[in-house]
């Protein structure tokens, strides 16, 4: 565990962590998408592999921020940063940014890559003050149920 000021940065906990990181990502505003891949099932899943790259922020016993890292042996992603609303502007972001780069360039990693929803270019900047470099690339995804 990681101590910042008032609040902790730890790895995320199943079940008892789930509902709060799920309503996290469906009412932050910025960055975050709710999609059939944060179910609970497939959070699960997401545990089976990785699950030290899976953090929460908490402050007085409530999840206040997320990040989710992960690493396929050669690259690896980073995607689902959120901070509560009353929470940011305390560095929390960048903290958890960080534990989890940390981990990840441990594990051996090249290159992480950022997910980022293109519909908040506003993040663009933040990111790139935590050190961050925009591709000019075009990526599409394809889910299950719609291949």
């Amino acid at each position: 565990m990681l101590f910042q000021e008032n609040y902790v940065i730890r790895e995320f906990e199943y079940p008892q962590d789930y509902a709060s990181a799920a309503k996290l990502w469906r009412t932050v505003k910025g960055g975050v998408k709710f999609s059939q891949s944060d179910t609970e099932e497939e959070i699960q899943k997401k545990l089976t592999r990785d699950p030290d790259l899976f953090l929460v922020a908490e402050y007085d016993g409530k999840v206040i921020g997320t990040v989710i890292g992960g690493f396929d042996g050669r690259r690896a992603m980073v995607y689902h940063l959120a901070v509560d609303s009353a929470h940011r502007g305390k560095g929390i972001g960048a903290a958890l940014m960080q534990e989890v780069e940390k981990r990840i360039w441990a594990k051996g990693a090249l290159k992480i890559y950022l997910m980022m929803n293109s519909e908040h270019p506003e993040l663009i900047d933040y990111y790139r003050k935590l050190g961050w470099e925009k591709m000019d690339v075009y990526v599409s995804a394809k889910e299950k149920d719609k291949a």
